[in-house]
């Protein structure tokens, strides 16, 4: 079980504020009751009492140790990002917050508003993530702040391909590293290129994609912003392979194909039409693009646009997980046709449970970099459980489909 950073005295139900206050909390306690249509919510409460929400139906049984009112004033005003600074402050704890998060996004119609920041907090969130914005200089701060922690992070619990994505787990019994190459081999094929052919990787990562396709005879330009995944990319693919420092809005020339994995939803929606400029003016005419896409539940995506969330406040600043249906319409509007979509959320949380494995032996093992301290840690800890927990509650997925390019545009 986690431990939290620090450990707080609970509210005791003999101090007169908890005492006013309580009545309150409960209230909202039985608004998250109503709407748990499915799973169930075993609650210690601050003052020793125990009580379960939900357990109509079948679903997530989540267990939470509630130590502190505190807590509950937090996701109220403040949302996800609230309820991470419960946790990290030790107002609340789980044997397995995966549940938690996962009953969530199961329940997401009727629980949704319950992880969205209000009123003043929302305003100042709002504000505070515009800064974050992903303009040329906005997004080569952002990318260096993730991923530039360092290939020396990554390579201890990504697998040995380095390949910072979802898995493709195509049978039973497959390793992380043979469910990567699943996935690249099927965005490889997507392309619809041969042997001679060129692709422009659009967020090259750490260059597995390219050594793959390198290996069956393309050749590959791939761009990113990130001094450590360049510098890894070209000792990785030394032949029929560059990798350029490039923001996509700069690219230059024509190309065979387009391969974009988890790219997009790192852009924001405001550039969305930038990024598909981008895709549709390198493309040849009747040209493929293969996107690996993570999506965010379209029929509450305006609310989830509105407000900032825990991943965009600590981890990805300036991004944000795309709408289907209007990113599909901004491409057809650049006569890029999309086909061939396949969806595969419960491959992304098993991915994320075993690169949480890697990371958690790493830890025990002390082997991560001396910089990387216990609060850095438990942070990274809790936003692979939270991803994990949001695909396997259904409200966010992982997305694989093809743009193909109009013949005579």
């Amino acid at each position: 079980m986690h431990a939290p950073l620090s450990q707080p005295n609970p509210d005791k139900p003999r101090h007169w504020s908890a005492r006013a206050l309580a009545p309150l909390f409960r209230g909202q306690l039985d608004k998250i009751d109503a709407g748990i249509a499915r799973g169930s919510l075993s609650l210690g409460l601050p003052d020793g009492t125990a009580r379960l929400l939900g357990g109509r139906a079948e679903g997530p049984a989540a267990i939470v140790d509630l130590r502190s009112w505190r807590a509950l004033l937090r996701l109220a005003i403040g949302g996800s990002i609230g309820w991470y600074q419960a946790w990290a402050l030790g107002e609340w704890a789980s044997p397995d917050p995966v549940q938690l998060f996962a009953l969530f996004g199961l329940n997401r119609a009727e629980l949704a508003r319950q992880a969205r920041a209000t009123g003043f907090s929302k305003a100042i969130k709002r504000l505070l993530h515009w800064r974050n914005r992903n303009h040329r200089g906005g997004s080569r701060r952002n990318i260096q702040f993730h991923y530039d922690l360092g290939n020396d992070f990554y390579r201890l619990w990504l697998d040995p391909g380095m390949t910072y994505s979802s898995a493709l787990f195509t049978a039973p019994g497959q390793t992380l590293e043979q469910a990567q190459y699943e996935k690249l081999a099927a965005i490889l094929a997507r392309t619809n290129t041969s042997p001679g052919d060129e692709i422009l990787e659009i967020g090259c990562g750490w260059g597995s994609f390219a050594e793959l396709a390198v290996a069956q005879g393309r050749k590959v330009h791939g761009i990113t912003l990130s001094t450590e995944q360049k510098a890894w990319a070209e000792a990785r693919v030394p032949y029929d392979a560059r990798f350029t420092l490039t923001d996509y809005r700069d690219v230059a020339g024509n190309y065979d194909a387009v391969a974009s994995i988890e790219m997009a939803e790192a852009v924001g929606q405001a550039y969305w039409p930038a990024y598909l400029d981008a895709v549709a003016g390198a493309l040849k005419p009747g040209g493929h693009a293969a996107l690996q896409v993570i999506t965010f539940d379209d029929a509450f995506f305006e609310d989830y646009a509105a407000n900032v969330d825990f991943i965009q406040a600590y981890v990805f600043p300036g991004g944000l997980l795309l709408s289907e249906q209007r990113f599909a319409a901004l491409a057809a509007a650049r006569g890029l046709r999309t086909q061939d979509r396949t969806g595969f959320g419960l491959d992304y949380a098993e991915t994320l449970r075993l690169w949480r494995e890697r990371f958690d032996t790493a830890v025990v093992a002390g082997t991560l970099p001396a910089q990387f301290d216990s609060k850095f840690i438990d942070l990274w800890r809790y936003y692979l459980m939270y991803c994990e927990g949001g695909f396997r509650g259904g409200g966010i997925d992982v997305v694989q489909l093809t743009l193909v390019k109009e013949e005579g545009i």
